[in-house]
């Protein structure tokens, strides 16, 4: 019994060692089992329940965080990130500054939430695309730069066989010399991108080309006088200026169209955003037509005589013409009447140009002077005179004024700003007559069309040294090109948009319709006491009448008819005034805690 006993116990003692560990993966098994739970909840009771504590939780661990966290210092900007807010003030649009990691207000003023934060989210987004485009200066590697002279050295008596050796292979190349003597003189135009060059001789000789690999595009001779020639939106059709009418050609050299409203077209002006053809000519007409569908939009008669100037302002897109008596006018289609008149020129206009931001204007006449104009305020700011009248005139993207005068090419350099005394560079083509002179855009090339044909020299510093390839892209293939052509079709602008000021668009007039009303019968009002004045209602005024009508007792009672009439359109004027007022008197004053944004 003793033995059995104590074997016993012994062997409860085992069991009970072996049993802890099991209660130790049980308990492991049962913490399991709860963070499995806590983890997914079975029901949506237990669910709502665990998320009530889990918020709780959250909140405490918030709050414990606020009173722990410390205010964090923000670090001034780094030498590069003041380069870039100083390079993101010209990027600016309005009149908020631009701060790096900062946000702007809501603006006091705007009662809503939802427009409050539009608002906000706007501004942001335009302080962010500021920076962004100033942070984009940084990628664009290359520099103009301009040729300098050291001691007694002038850059203007470099010439083109001089510079040659000392340029690059590339660079030397865009020095060439086409001999054509058999169809001058040329009249030329580089494409928007400046790759591609049209020719047009003044015999009938037509030409396009890819200029920098030396590839031919076209080449047809159409037999009659070429006045002008102009590229379109690219450079798969382009117009041309003939004796009679205005052709349109493609890149194949086709006939697409022949324009027939504009007659005896001497000078041919394109708006790319619009899609407008302008012309002037012979009969003195300035001739709108839409290229997209092909209607005429605008036709005006200046009456000052056959045009041989146009020019096209590429900030504002207003058509610049110069007439026989010194005059410049600028025209918009939908204006009947120029927007403005300047006198350039005791003599005829010959040639203009005005540069890519619309402020300068250069013209040149037949008394010898080349005239630079501020076109904001229309006053002259300086004057220049050559030997001969300048032919042709033209304005590069980096300010170099280029003049063609006889037989020579003469280049200024800081002309428009300052007045200067001396040429930046200079071109003598011997035994011939130079007709047109034009900058290739984003590049150092100028090109220059002459009775034997057509040249071009490299003027450093001319061009815009880095192209946007979104605007005008250099090296684009067909199906980029075709893009372009869709998205430009897409964003093409009304004719009504064109006029001086081209932020005229969105404006607001913060006169209230009393006020307008108000205005206009002031204005009806002295008008009439000027015509009273002046004795527009008097018995010699009064129309004669036919036979039998006209005796003095019908004139007298024409006459007080007449005085009647006039007198009852005052007393309605004088009776709608008293209603405004009395309108205006009786509406609720709004305070100005209830005025919008718009108020």
């Amino acid at each position: 019994m003793f033995s059995a006993e104590k074997a016993a116990s012994q062997k409860a003692k085992e069991l009970g060692t072996q049993n802890i560990p099991r209660k130790s993966a049980m308990a492991d098994n049962d913490n399991d089992n709860e963070s499995d739970n806590e983890r997914a909840p079975r029901t949506l009771r237990e669910a709502t329940a665990k998320a009530d504590t889990k918020k709780g939780n959250n909140k405490d661990s918030k709050k414990d965080n606020n009173k722990r966290a410390k205010p964090v210092e923000t670090a001034e900007p780094d030498a590069i990130e003041k380069r870039v807010l100083e390079q993101a003030k010209k990027y600016q649009r309005g009149g908020s500054s631009i701060k790096s990691n900062s946000t702007e207000k809501t603006p006091q003023q705007v009662k809503s939430k939802k427009a409050a934060s539009k608002i906000q989210h706007e501004q942001r987004r335009r302080e962010e695309a500021a920076l962004a485009a100033a942070r984009s200066e940084m990628l664009l590697t290359e520099d103009a730069g301009f040729l300098e002279a050291e001691g007694m050295e002038r850059t203007y008596k470099i010439t083109q066989n001089q510079l040659a050796p000392n340029l690059d292979l590339s660079s030397a190349a865009k020095i060439f010399d086409l001999k054509l003597p058999d169809f001058g003189p040329y009249s030329m135009q580089y494409s928007a991108n400046g790759r591609n060059l049209l020719l047009g001789g003044r015999k009938g000789h037509l030409a396009t080309m890819d200029w920098r690999n030396g590839r031919l595009g076209c080449e047809l001779h159409v037999r009659e006088t070429v006045r002008d020639v102009c590229w379109l939106h690219n450079e798969s059709l382009f117009a041309v200026a003939q004796k009679k009418h205005v052709y349109i050609y493609d890149h194949s050299g086709a006939e697409v169209h022949c324009l027939r409203k504009h007659v005896e077209p001497t000078a041919l002006g394109f708006l790319p955003f619009h899609f407008l053809l302008a012309s002037t000519g012979m009969t003195g007409q300035v001739v709108f037509q839409d290229i997209t569908e092909g209607g005429v939009v605008g036709e005006h008669r200046p009456g000052y005589g056959p045009n041989h100037v146009l020019r096209v302002n590429p900030h504002n897109a207003v058509v610049h013409v110069g007439h026989g008596n010194g005059t410049v006018t600028l025209w918009a289609p939908q204006q009947q009447k120029p927007l403005a008149k300047l006198l350039c020129h005791r003599g005829p206009l010959q040639a203009m140009a005005i540069d890519r931001s619309g402020t300068y204007m250069a013209t040149s006449g037949l008394d010898g002077r080349v005239k630079v104009w501020d076109v904001r305020t229309f006053r002259q700011l300086h004057d220049y005179q050559t030997m001969r009248p300048a032919q042709s005139l033209d304005i590069s993207q980096r300010g170099l004024l280029a003049a063609a005068w006889g037989p020579h090419v003469s280049i200024w350099k800081d002309a428009l700003a300052t007045r200067v005394d001396k040429p930046y560079m200079t071109q003598l083509v011997p035994g011939a007559t130079l007709s047109s002179v034009r900058f290739v855009p984003y590049d150092d090339v100028l090109g220059y069309g002459h009775s034997g044909g057509v040249s071009s020299m490299v003027v450093p510093g001319a061009g815009e040294p880095n192209f946007d390839a979104y605007v005008a892209n250099p090296y684009q293939t067909t199906k980029q090109r075709q893009e372009t052509e869709v998205k430009q079709l897409l964003d093409k602008l009304a004719p009504e948009t064109i006029q001086l000021d081209p932020t005229f668009i969105g404006r607001l007039d913060p006169r209230s319709k009393a006020q307008m009303d108000h205005t206009q019968l002031e204005e009806q009002r002295s008008k009439y006491a000027a015509d009273k004045a002046a004795g527009r209602y008097l018995d010699n005024e009064v129309k004669n009448k036919m036979k039998g009508r006209n005796s003095t007792a019908k004139r007298f009672a024409r006459k007080r008819q007449s005085n009647i009439t006039d007198l009852k359109k005052l007393q309605d004027m004088e009776r709608m005034d008293r209603e405004l007022r009395e309108a205006a008197e009786r509406a609720r004053p709004v305070p100005e805690a209830e005025k919008g944004a718009l108020g």
